[in-house]
């Protein structure tokens, strides 16, 4: 790791550093109820209590007994749904939003519907995914492909439809036809929209998992704060909160990371 990334790593804790030592300070000076706002250091015990194991290792495998701890249990099964909701959902907006950028047939047939339906949150959605699916991980799926589909669909239709027309009638006049015009040409010059929809998805996805465990799940991270809300644990439900941004932050990080690796060519880097 170079100078440079230390150094923006250090700058970018600034804030979060200073907004904690403001948050301890009035914890202790103005003597706030713990279960209003418990103090950082709270939390931050109840975050490790959290992660730890509830029961002392005895036998079997001590690499199992070690990852057996809620967080990481209620981190597996938020991240098991948004992955697949989310590859679900992708995979059912990629090739319609190919579709409808390449083709004003395919844009005029499905515009309209979708346009109607775009602006409805996933989470208005929980009714009708209790109704049909009950409880358990069928209606959060459903509400994390919802969340994934929309984003994904606009950015590809925006990127596909945004190809400069000089670059079409070059390669028409070099002789390339419609699949190849698609494959060599189109797709390419789409791939930085897409993978922003992706970006934009996932944690569309991640968002709406939380709200769907709350509601229809007996696990993971949203069941867990809301199990807290229940016994007025605040900083058990701060602990989850840190929890989630971590993970967004994991995910955001690495999909930037992605997107800058596959993108190389369009921005001009070897490296």
């Amino acid at each position: 790791m170079n100078q440079k990334r230390l150094h923006e790593i250090g700058a970018g804790l600034i804030v979060p550093v200073l907004i904690l030592a403001i948050w301890q300070a009035a914890c202790v000076s103005w003597e706030i109820n713990p279960q209003k706002l418990p103090s950082p250091l709270a939390v931050a015990r109840k975050w490790v209590e959290y992660l730890l194991p509830l029961q002392p290792h005895v036998d079997g495998s001590w690499l199992r007994w070690a990852f057996s701890g809620e967080m990481i249990l209620d981190s597996i099964s938020s991240l098991y749904r948004v992955v697949l909701g989310f590859l679900i959902g992708a995979c059912l907006a990629l090739p319609l939003g190919l579709a409808m950028g390449a083709s004003k047939g395919a844009y005029t047939l499905f515009n309209t519907v979708t346009q109607l339906l775009r602006p409805v949150p996933p989470i208005a959605y929980i009714p009708l995914a209790m109704l049909w699916f009950g409880l358990g991980n069928a209606p959060a799926l459903f509400l994390i492909v919802l969340g994934a589909f929309f984003p994904v669909l606009l950015n590809t239709i925006a990127g596909v439809r945004q190809v400069d027309v000089i670059y079409l009638r070059a390669a028409r006049n070099l002789g390339a036809g419609g699949a190849t015009l698609f494959r060599r040409v189109i797709l390419p010059a789409a791939v930085p929209y897409i993978l922003s929809g992706v970006r934009i998805g996932i944690g569309t996805s991640f968002i709406v998992v939380i709200v769907a465990e709350m509601m229809a799940v007996n696990n993971g991270l949203g069941f867990r704060i809301n199990e807290a809300k229940e016994y007025f644990w605040t900083d058990k439900i701060m602990a989850g909160m840190i929890t989630i941004g971590m993970l967004g932050l994991a995910i955001d990080v690495g999909m930037n990371r992605l997107n800058n690796y596959l993108l190389r060519w369009h921005r001009g880097l070897e490296h």
